[in-house]
């Protein structure tokens, strides 16, 4: 058995995700620096979520097809950089909606192929994708608490800038990865294509409640900062709290081979939908409380670090070698559907119906997820 390449993949996955850690706390607030009002804040940070419906399955098609998943990693993270570039052009809204969309569309082609990479080097050993993983979460840290740290001594005027910085260190990062092909395995009975494998009992329920979590988390990526910020959190605080969050997802994904050993996927699925409704509730009229809100922040460990781990351990062994990057980019679709669809419910309904309403709706979306897993999805155990 090869050697796993744990550093070159590890840093990939930190410089990606210190990408997300400068988008999801910072972005709406960037917006609303330059003026714009909620709903629209809630538009442009949707757009890149919209986008993630469509670019992901037509990249995974063609990873699928080509078995060029590190050329298509590579042409993503350079063509990010280069369409996010276009942002120091102009800053009216239908610009920075074109320069959303634009990125978006080759930003979320890279990190459902690269997670069928990360994959194929740890040759079966899925238990162990956290431990690659979790460094991703380590990025996410490092731009959250620098960024915050940053923006409380310059202007936001700075971020664009911060931004590019980050795209450019992905794009050395894919430069060092090397490439790995997933092993096909034996064939399974109903299982010829694509197609076949999604109408396998539970799958179709299982990506519903993909999108489901994710609507759940639109009020929390979008104007989470802003509401943190009207109950008089500063920037620097709120960018530890976000880190906190982070930090309680990687003690999560170190421990997640030991979860798996003892439960099932459906079992930790479930689990994350009741803890975000648990969640989403605290956040929504208790936020104003230090110690409940870092309550609430912990909880990231399970709805976001449980839900992902089992999300792929749930794909690994729901698809083949020749479609892992199609479940792979539909769980990246649905994700950007549901989250997309949340982010504009927030930007919408925050003004009008104010933050424990919206808040109230999300935990809704996570309950019906945990409804549905409980009814509907097979129960399955990660592979080690």
């Amino acid at each position: 058995m090869l050697p796993i390449p744990y550093w070159r993949l590890s840093s990939f996955y930190l410089c990606y995700f210190a990408l997300l850690g400068g988008t999801a706390p910072f972005l709406a607030l960037y917006f609303d620096h330059l003026g714009f009002t909620p709903a629209r804040i809630g538009e442009l940070v949707a757009i890149p979520m919209l986008m993630r419906c469509v670019a992901p399955n037509l990249w995974g098609w063609l990873g699928d097809r080509s078995g060029r998943r590190l050329l298509i990693v590579r042409l993503g993270a350079v063509s990010t950089l280069a369409s996010f570039s276009l942002i120091f052009m102009a800053k009216s809204y239908a610009w920075l909606a074109l320069v959303m969309a634009l990125h978006a569309f080759f930003w979320h082609a890279v990190l459902p192929q690269f997670e069928v990479i990360t994959l194929a080097h740890l040759q079966g050993q899925s238990a162990r994708y956290s431990q690659v993983r979790l460094w991703g979460s380590v990025g996410f840290i490092l731009a959250v608490v620098g960024l915050g740290r940053l923006f409380e001594w310059l202007s936001l005027d700075v971020y664009p800038l911060a931004l590019v910085g980050i795209m450019a260190a992905i794009v050395l990062a894919s430069l060092w990865v090397p490439s790995a092909q997933p092993v096909e395995q034996a064939a399974r009975p109903g299982a010829e294509g694509f197609l076949a494998q999604l109408r396998s009992p539970g799958v179709l329920s299982f990506y519903a409640c993909v999108a489901l979590m994710q609507f759940s988390h639109g009020p929390y990526y979008t104007l989470l900062t802003l509401h943190l910020e009207q109950l008089g959190y500063g920037r620097g605080a709120i960018g530890l709290l976000w880190a906190l969050g982070v930090v309680a997802e990687v003690v999560m994904f170190m421990l997640m081979s030991r979860v798996f050993a003892h439960f099932t996927v459906r079992t930790v699925l479930l689990a994350s939908f009741l803890l975000a409704a648990l969640r989403w509730g605290l956040l929504g009229n208790l936020a104003a409380l230090p110690a409940v809100l870092v309550l609430a922040q912990v909880l990231h460990a399970a709805t976001f670090g449980c839900f992902h781990a089992a999300c792929i351990a749930f794909v690994q062994s729901s698809f083949g070698a020749r479609q892992q990057g199609q479940g792979q980019a539909l769980y990246a679709a649905l994700s950007g559907t549901g989250g997309a669809l949340g982010a504009l419910f927030s930007g919408y309904a925050w003004r009008d119906l104010g933050p424990a309403f919206t808040f109230a709706m999300a935990s809704l979306a996570a309950l019906a997820a945990a409804f549905i897993i409980s009814r509907h999805s097979s129960s399955s155990r990660s592979s080690s």
